[in-house]
């Protein structure tokens, strides 16, 4: 394993996360802010509580996890498609170099910036609600595992992406909507049963629901369900990576 290259990859990419502050940091915690006062003002005026926690404390881990998906992936796919774009991705292709020590490195920063990010977020949301996190081992765990598994797949888009449209298109239009109607601002048991049986086919369903637990010990599905959705889709991202590199898929052409 060669260190210094995972070293060098990953602190090129954190350094980028200072020279862009204001966009990296001060934006996504503004804009959970803003969550807080408008859907807690709003909404929470008319939904007092549910399932025994006030509706402001409730929507944290869903702010928490909406911040994070959207984060991990941005950082990720933006980190390995421009140099794509600027075409210094030949001079990393043929330096020495394993795709192992490559995906550490790129993949290892963007989920480092997500955790940062998502523990920032955290303690804004203690300047609004009470919190209480009844189980912070399984809080970390979850908050690692989701910033790990969605660098991977940001990974996976910046490489597939041939255009800045196609960068965006994918979290834009698949992820956003999966996590605004993945139970981030209510329960699912409050949905009809046809609604409720629809949603749980959304797998962001079981990651939001698991980071909830480990705050309240109340989820929609069971704890088991949401780690083995989650470790499922970290081994298919990882499958994936594996085969681009060892076909060269949109990395050789």
């Amino acid at each position: 394993m060669n260190f210094r290259a995972v070293r060098a990859i990953y602190m090129f990419e954190m350094a980028r996360t200072w020279r862009t502050v204001l966009q990296s940091i001060v934006s996504p915690v503004i804009s959970t802010s803003l969550y807080f006062v408008v859907f807690g003002a709003a909404i929470g005026s008319r939904i007092t509580s549910v399932e025994g926690v006030s509706y402001g404390t409730f929507i944290v881990p869903g702010l928490v996890m909406l911040s994070v998906l959207t984060q991990s992936i941005a950082n990720a796919s933006f980190g390995i498609y421009f140099p794509k774009f600027t075409g210094t991705i030949y001079e990393l292709l043929s330096a020495p170099v394993s795709y192992i020590e490559v995906v550490l490195g790129y993949v290892g920063a963007a989920a480092t910036k997500s955790i940062v990010l998502g523990l920032i977020i955290l303690a804004t949301a203690g300047l609004f609600v009470p919190l209480h996190i009844l189980h912070p081992w399984w809080m970390l765990t979850f908050l690692v595992l989701t910033a790990v598994t969605f660098s991977l797949f940001g990974f996976i888009i910046g490489i597939w992406a041939d255009g800045f449209e196609k960068l965006q298109a994918i979290p834009l239009l698949v992820v956003t909507p999966l996590t605004f109607l993945g139970g981030s601002f209510y329960s699912v048991s409050m949905l009809p049963s046809g609604w409720r049986t629809i949603t749980l086919l959304n797998p962001v369903v079981y990651l939001i629901s698991g980071f909830r637990w480990s705050f309240y010990e109340i989820s929609d599905v069971s704890i088991v369900w949401s780690v083995t959705i989650t470790l499922t889709f970290l081994a298919i991202c990882m499958a994936t990576v594996w085969w681009i590199f060892k076909t060269g898929y949109k990395l050789k052409n």
